[in-house]
């Protein structure tokens, strides 16, 4: 029930988030689909104005900035430390439009565990440290200016 609650949560996000663009169709991911990815955490779909991945980490992760892209999380399971905002450490262009890092300083922190929800604005660094695993988390990115 919690897996369905937060799929209509990403997608009435999306959809409100970029209202004038209208679904072709409707999108379906079953529930064994979505248990298996999260084993190793991995992208559930990817499309030009929006991504939700089923996120898995088992230790910390580098620093990210995401020049488009708006993160939404929403945790499932375990914990992890936040830390946002502040400047990127040896900061890379992995991407276009990506950024990643060793670490950040300067930044706020904040702990996250079951059921708390996160948007980090498109632009602010952030990093997941001191991860309490399996830290089990939906990703919902929202692109800037793209169209479905």
């Amino acid at each position: 029930m919690q897996t369905r609650t937060i799929a209509l949560v990403a997608v009435l996000a999306t959809t409100s988030l970029s209202a004038q663009n209208t679904p072709a169709s409707v999108t379906t991911i079953p529930g064994a689909e979505v248990t298996a990815a999260f084993a190793k955490g991995r992208p559930l779909i990817e499309t030009a104005a929006y991504k939700i991945h089923a996120s898995r980490r088992d230790a910390p992760g580098q620093a990210e900035v995401h020049a488009r892209d708006t993160d939404i999380f929403y945790i499932l399971d375990g914990s992890a430390t936040l830390v946002t905002g502040g400047e990127v450490t040896e900061s890379k262009e992995t991407a276009p439009n990506e950024r990643r890092g060793t670490a950040i300083t300067g930044g706020a922190t904040r702990r996250l565990a079951k059921n708390d929800i996160v948007i980090v604005p498109n632009g602010v660094p952030h990093q997941f440290t001191e991860v309490q695993a399996p830290f089990l988390y939906y990703t919902v990115k929202v692109t800037a200016g793209a169209r479905p």
